[in-house]
């Protein structure tokens, strides 16, 4: 039942940021716009695609670090797959050590925002989401 939560939330959580003004792109398998969606309905199990999302914030890097910062709800960690919501830039943590070029190759943008999203309330998450986006 965990995962399954993980899951529903994960997929409010990627449809909610589809469709937010300060947003300019969304990562995850189980919206129909993602790249791989009809492969990942046909190997997901029960349609439940993950606990993570990955976006990219509108103003960058910098936008990004404000937006970390303006979160209640989401714990900066780079963890996954906790019971509580995590949230990391990994051009500015993970991925610190690269060159833009480097991070670029793999896979980080300065935009890049990763959500593990947990347990909790929805409501509790996508509020606290939107007023980190609203800045």
């Amino acid at each position: 039942l965990r995962m399954e939560r993980h899951s529903q939330n994960a997929a409010k959580v990627a449809e909610f940021l589809s469709n937010h003004p300060n947003v300019s792109w969304v990562n995850y398998p189980g919206l129909p716009t993602h790249k791989d969606y009809s492969e990942a309905k046909k190997y997901h199990y029960r349609g439940l695609f993950g606990a993570l999302v990955g976006f990219g914030i509108k103003g960058g890097y910098d936008n990004a670090l404000k937006f970390i910062d303006k979160l209640n709800v989401f714990s900066l960690l780079a963890n996954i797959g906790d019971a509580k919501s995590l949230v990391i830039h990994p051009a500015s943590t993970t991925h610190q050590q690269l060159t833009p070029d480097e991070q670029l190759s793999a896979g980080v943008s300065a935009d890049f925002i990763r959500l593990s999203v947990g347990l909790e309330n929805i409501d509790d998450l996508l509020n606290d989401l939107d007023h980190a986006l609203r800045g």
